[in-house]
Parts: structure tokens; C-alpha cells; sequence
């Protein structure tokens, strides 16, 4: 299943944010997902607003993405079919730091992906306890996410929108860091079990990263107790890097994909999509580990040098 989730910072959020102030415009949304894609007149209708004031909103909505809308053919002329974009939108206080050598740093936790596609086995872990229900792919969608210190899942994607605080300072960027501590899923564990994992930035796969296997001989540094050994532990500190160069893994470089490719100055959020597709020729799943879990107390880091 595959859903999408809207993340904003107080720094890119502020045109959906003045857009969700209208109470109107919330109950269009809430009837959006209530009922589904509806045309403007039954909108209206049903929220007993004018039409032109419906219209309205809707313009508005659709200007900050909220809503996409099409024409159809109806039986007098023709419609405007509003949709909504997302299933969740979330403000997000961000943990960004910039420092003295013109790096920004922001450190996103492993359950705040804004869109995701997953296949079982799959599930998420709080620092406390399972998440959900474990192998469901309907689980990814709790807003108990948010806590969620591991997840993992044997093929598909979840995806991240950092903010891009470069573009927002007006400042050039001249390295792309990513850092995160990954793993390859098998039911138990396997020391030997490859996969195939996928990095793409704003829709470009930049690297591929073959991890050696799950990990269950020890438990990891900061995994809680109550997660056994039947459990994936640990996992690799990965450093993926975006130069004008190309892509480097570890500092040995892997792609031609370059800082130009990516297209910051264009973009207001940097995407970040993780991945084992279908095709892979090694399609061992994934374990992404956050704080309190793993090796290294740390979520998702994006790293901006300017």
C-alpha cells in the first residue's frame, strides 16, 4: 500500500499553515477524506457554504497542494473533482543545528516519513514496545509512528521530506551528507543476507548500498532489553555524500550523480526515498534504526555544507 503524508517546518510551512486557518477549508478537507473525491456543488451542498466561496477555498487549497482537482464530464457540462493530497500533515519542530563550518544538520526520526509503500513482513518499534500490529503494512499509517525507534520491511520504500534550510538561509550548498544506520531483514536474523539498498534524493538514485545481513549475535548498544535476540540488533553507520563530483559511500565514490542533479536551489524540501524495489538483484529487506535502538544513538541525518 503506498500513502502520503505532508511534513512542514516552521521555516516552508507558513502559506499551508495561513491556508489551514479557515475553518472552512478544514471541513472541506475533513469531507474530502470522509467521503472522497466529490465535486464542488456537493461540497458546497453539504457544507452549506456558497459556491463561490467554496470555490474559493478550494483554490486556495489547491495552491498550497493540499487538494488536486480535474475536470470530468457531467451531465450538464462539466465538473470540478477535488481530491485530497495527503492522509496526515505535520508540523514538525525539527532538530536543526548549524555550526561554525557553514553546515546545517537536521536530524529526522525514522517514523516521521512523509510517504511510504511497504511489504510484509514488515513493522515498526517504539524504545517501549511494537508499534501496531507487526506485519501489516496498515501500521505504518498510526500516528504512533511518530515514536517509532526501528522499522523495517522486506521490499518497497519509505520516503522523507527534510527541509531545505540551505535554501531557505540563501546559501550554496557544496556537499549533500546523509548518515544512517542500516541493516538488511530476514525473519530472525542472518549474518549472511544481502539486499540491495536503494538512497534517491529529489527523485534521483544516487546509491546503492549492499548490505551484508540482519544482525542477531549480540544485542546492539542502545536496543532496549525487551527486544530478544530473535530480533534484528544492529546495524552499519552508513555516510552517503552528494558532491559536484558524484556520489561517494563511505568516501568511496559509487555514481556519477552530482550535486547539480539534485536541483536544491529549485526545491523547497529535500526528498529522501529508501528503498529495496522489486528488481533488485539482491532483495534482502531493510532495518532502519533510530534513538534508542542499535549501535549508534541516532536518527536519519541530513548534513547541508555550504
Amino acid at each position: 500500500m503506498s500513502k502520503k503524508f505532508l511534513l512542514l517546518t516552521p521555516e516552508d510551512g507558513a502559506d499551508v499553515l495561513k491556508s489551514l486557518a479557515a475553518p472552512a477549508r478544514l471541513a472541506i478537507l475533513s469531507l474530502l477524506h470522509e467521503k472522497g473525491p466529490m465535486n464542488v456543488n456537493d461540497i458546497a451542498d453539504l457544507l452549506e457554504l456558497p459556491q463561490s466561496s467554496t470555490s474559493s477555498h478550494i483554490n486556495s487549497l489547491e495552491t498550497v497542494g493540499l487538494i488536486t482537482t480535474e475536470s470530468q464530464k457531467g451531465r450538464k457540462g462539466s465538473q470540478k473533482i477535488c481530491r485530497a493530497t495527503h492522509e496526515e500533515i505535520v508540523l514538525s519542530f525539527s532538530n536543526t543545528k548549524q555550526n561554525q563550518n557553514n553546515v546545517i544538520e537536521v536530524s529526522m526520526p525514522v517514523g516521521l516519513y512523509s510517504e511510504f509503500d511497504v511489504m510484509a513482513p514488515c513493522g515498526l518499534c517504539s524504545e517501549s514496545g511494537i508499534v501496531g500490529f507487526l506485519d501489516s503494512p496498515d501500521t505504518y499509517l498510526s500516528p504512533d509512528r511518530m515514536r517509532a525507534s526501528l522499522l523495517w520491511f522486506t521490499k518497497g520504500y519509505v520516503e522523507y521530506q527534510f527541509p531545505n534550510n540551505a535554501r531557505i538561509a540563501g546559501q550554496t550548498v557544496k556537499e549533500l551528507e546523509l548518515v544512517m544506520e542500516l541493516s538488511s531483514e530476514v525473519p530472525g536474523t542472518s549474518e549472511n543476507w544481502p539486499s540491495d539498498i536503494h538512497i534517491s534524493i529529489n527523485g534521483k538514485t544516487a546509491a546503492i548500498w549492499t548490505a551484508p545481513g540482519d544482525y542477531g549475535d549480540h544485542q546492539g548498544k542502545y536496543t532496549p532489553d525487551w527486544w530478544k535476540l530473535a530480533g534484528s540488533q544492529y546495524g552499519h553507520l552508513k555516510s552517503f555524500r552528494v558532491t559536484n563530483n558524484g556520489t561517494f559511500v563511505d568516501g568511496m565514490r559509487v555514481s556519477d550523480i552530482s550535486l547539480k542533479d539534485l536541483a536544491l536551489e529549485e526545491h523547497r524540501s529535500i526528498r529522501v526515498r529508501i528503498s529495496v524495489p522489486n528488481n533488485a538483484e539482491h532483495p534482502g529487506g531493510i532495518n532502519i534504526f533510530g534513538k534508542q535502538f542499535g549501535n549508534y544513538d541516532q536518527d536519519i541525518i541530513l548534513r547541508l555544507q555550504s
